[in-house]
């Protein structure tokens, strides 16, 4: 099958820090090419596959100093995928909608995986607009704000079986029980600060890796930097990447993931389980369809639920959590679900056409579509 992966260009594939969606993506495709299909990746420039690259910017966004706006860059890319769009017998969007207009005359190959949240009212009349694009979800509770759009299927996110090894002990030493650990993004959402007085309530240190973006510094500024010098056992260790990911977790006793925000999926989450620690989150988005309370981790809605999840955490078999991560977070499995899904779609080259359309020099440009 000759596929197209169509990624974000604000984190190259895979993020060499912080990044969801890039980063499944690259796992998508890795698997996709070693399964022996054809797939072309259009990405950022400094990403890397196995497939082949096309180069949409010369690197990641988000870390050129001289990119002020995202969006002439994504519709670049989106007239190479046009260009391009009869070399394959799949297109797989995961930029948000800003494709469909583009792509009606042939959305009936495509697939758009929508990776953020959905409960915006300007949202709805948009996906209203486009009824017939094929699209897939990340976990059932994203669709609630539209149970009647074109859902494909629901498929949550997978992680190679061997990219976070499998810790069965947690870091303890004489003079601590161990560490509490927040992953991800100083954002208001994510609330690191509801992460910090659990571990001061709970009387546990607390290591806080996570990304500061430009939107969220104030948030930084003014909260939670104050927060982290007036408690003494929290430990700011900020932005990390892959190689350090799997230390830092799977040395924890636990993860906190206190959201309040309707998550669409929340990858750390699996990545916490794949090093078989447990997970402590809040009761929100997509947070009851991933972690099997009392077995995986706790589910909360309080910080004194969750201080009482902590001091439970022994109860916890990280032989379990494991155990639970490679029965349905693998990427193996997350691949078959899209392959199932790609072959359901009515416009597997059942409907070739040919369209004229002007290229950059005023002559007609056939494509195949």
């Amino acid at each position: 099958m000759k596929i197209a992966q169509v990624a974000p260009l604000a984190e190259c594939c895979p993020p060499r820090r912080y990044g969801g969606t890039e980063r499944v993506v690259s796992y998508l495709t890795e698997k996709l090419v070693l399964q022996g299909h054809e797939v072309t990746l259009f990405a950022s420039g400094d990403s890397q596959t196995t497939g082949e690259l096309v180069r949409c910017s010369e690197r990641a966004l988000r870390l050129d100093p001289a990119i002020r706006d995202h969006m002439p860059h994504h519709l670049a890319m989106l007239e190479e995928v046009w260009r391009r769009a009869g070399d394959f017998d799949v297109i797989h969007f995961h930029i948000d909608p800003f494709h469909f207009p583009l792509i009606r005359d042939f959305a009936d190959r495509t697939l758009t995986t929508l990776h953020g949240r959905l409960d915006l009212p300007d949202l709805k009349p948009l996906y209203a607009a486009f009824p017939e694009m094929p699209m897939v979800s990340i976990s059932d509770s994203q669709r609630h704000p539209m149970p009647d759009a074109n859902w494909a299927a629901t498929i949550p996110h997978g992680l190679p079986i061997d990219l976070l090894p499998f810790s069965p002990r947690p870091k303890e030493t004489r003079a601590s029980q161990g560490y509490l650990a927040f992953l991800g993004r100083i954002s208001p959402e994510k609330r690191p600060d509801r992460a910090i007085e659990v571990a001061a309530r709970a009387g546990w240190p607390l290591r806080i890796a996570a990304k500061i973006d430009v939107v969220d510094r104030d948030y930084w500024d003014g909260l939670i930097a104050p927060l982290i010098k007036r408690h003494e056992h929290i430990e700011f260790v900020g932005e990390i990447g892959d190689s350090e990911k799997a230390r830092f977790l799977g040395e924890a006793q636990a993860l906190l993931f206190p959201i309040d925000w309707p998550e669409p999926f929340g990858l750390v989450m699996i990545e916490a389980m794949a090093c078989g620690t447990p997970v402590i989150a809040w009761n929100c988005g997509s947070v009851p369809e991933i972690i099997d309370d009392g077995t995986t981790g706790f589910v909360v809605d309080d910080v004194a639920g969750a201080v009482n999840a902590v001091r439970r955490l022994a109860m916890i078999d990280r032989n379990k959590v494991r155990s639970v991560f490679e029965r349905r977070f693998t990427v193996e499995r997350m691949t078959a679900d899209y392959l199932s899904v790609y072959r359901r779609l009515t416009g597997m080259r059942r409907n070739v056409q040919h369209l004229e359309r002007p290229d950059g020099d005023g002559q007609l440009l056939q494509v195949t579509a």
